[in-house]
């Protein structure tokens, strides 16, 4: 199994320059892939073992299918709806109002993530490469399994050249999300990773599908995951 740059920094609980500064400096092993770093799970496990690094932290420990259960995508989308033709400077806005929405969440913690996400480092963007990225908060929040949203963006103009990049796409289309939890914010890290890089998502995007398409794409993910899930029948 392999892993992207943010989820190795969300497993270890620590910035993506850490994460840098470890390949440069102490060996992590990785894997450039397209402009876009990899790690593989084992390696990264080993090499943690060796420096005493909590290597059974987020991705690293065992997966825990339950809660993949809980998090349905498409419940999540819909909770959070689809933004088109959105200004990049208006992206602040566009994070609050999620959160003024956020299902499952008493008004107090409405209005205080939406102040949070207003002010300046109060969300994390995260590009995963080929003009995305996953808009994240950055201070993990607890809110209770009934809540979470996740709100796809997509911008008329890009981020501005100074935002992180790890390519040369500029990003333009972004998926926010507002987990229940940190342990469930890292499985979606992983989860919406997987499905901006390869999965059906990507390609609805890439050939301009309506909201429906969209949510369809969502849908057909959830239900992959499920069944991905069924415990192995032995004969």
């Amino acid at each position: 199994m392999y892993l992207n740059l943010i989820q190795i920094a969300e497993s270890f609980g620590v910035s993506e320059r850490v994460v840098e500064g470890w390949i440069r400096d102490e060996g992590l092993p990785h894997t450039p892939d397209r402009g876009v770093l990899l790690f593989d799970r084992a390696q990264v496990a080993q090499w943690a073992a060796t420096r005493g690094l909590a290597a059974q932290a987020g991705f690293l420990a065992p997966a825990t299918p339950a809660l993949a259960a809980i998090l349905k995508l498409g419940s999540l989308l819909r909770a959070g709806g689809i933004w088109r033709d959105m200004a990049a400077a208006d992206l602040p806005g566009v994070f609050a109002r999620v959160a003024a929405a956020l299902p499952g969440a008493t008004p107090p913690v409405r209005d205080m993530l939406a102040q949070r996400f207003r002010a300046k480092g109060g969300v994390t963007i995260a590009p995963i490469g080929g003009g995305y990225a996953l808009p994240h908060p950055s201070a993990r929040v607890t809110l209770g399994r009934d809540s979470g949203a996740m709100a796809l963006i997509l911008l008329r103009d890009p981020l501005p050249p100074l935002e992180l990049r790890v390519d040369d796409v500029p990003v333009t289309r972004l998926l926010f999300f507002i987990a229940p939890s940190p342990r469930a914010h890292l499985d979606l890290v992983g989860r919406l990773s997987r499905l901006l890089s390869r999965g059906t998502l990507r390609a609805v995007l890439t050939d301009g599908g309506s909201d429906e398409a969209i949510l369809q794409s969502v849908d057909m993910a959830d239900a992959a995951s499920a069944e991905a899930r069924k415990p192995e029948v032995k004969t």
